[in-house]
């Protein structure tokens, strides 16, 4: 499986405690590739697919500054339909912000477009809103 989790930035990341890291080395663990994007790297334009400019990335094996290695760096990430994913996951941290807000709904039509969202759009909105 290709899979998508779109999160906070990659270098923030706290692999000893971040569970979103946890995820990612069981799926590579399973053999699945994995990508990630930013909510604001995500776009659509009427008459076109919802898209993330994405980064193919590999975990490295340690939980230290260089715990993963990207095929792409910014700003040269790659942008692939959200759809043609096998699994999109949404793991970005609070605060439920706009841009958290308006990913939501992207990744929304991403499901009506095709993609297989496994945290749904609605639900991660209710649940910001309950916070906010």
């Amino acid at each position: 499986m290709n899979i998508l989790f779109v999160a906070d930035p990659l270098e923030s990341f706290k692999p000893y405690k971040d569970t979103t890291f946890t995820m990612m080395r069981e799926a590579q663990r399973r053999g699945h590739a994995i990508s990630a994007c930013e909510p604001k790297d995500l776009m659509w334009q009427s008459g076109g697919r919802v898209t993330g400019f994405v980064r193919d990335i590999t975990l490295t094996g340690t939980e230290d500054d260089a715990w993963f290695s990207a095929q792409q760096q910014a700003p040269h990430e790659r942008p692939q339909a959200l759809a043609d994913f096998d699994a999109v996951i949404m793991r970005k941290d609070p605060p439920f912000d706009s841009e958290y807000f308006y990913a939501t709904h992207l990744l929304e039509q991403a499901e009506r477009e095709g993609a297989r969202v496994f945290n749904k759009p609605r639900a991660l909105r209710e649940i910001g809103r309950a916070h906010v």
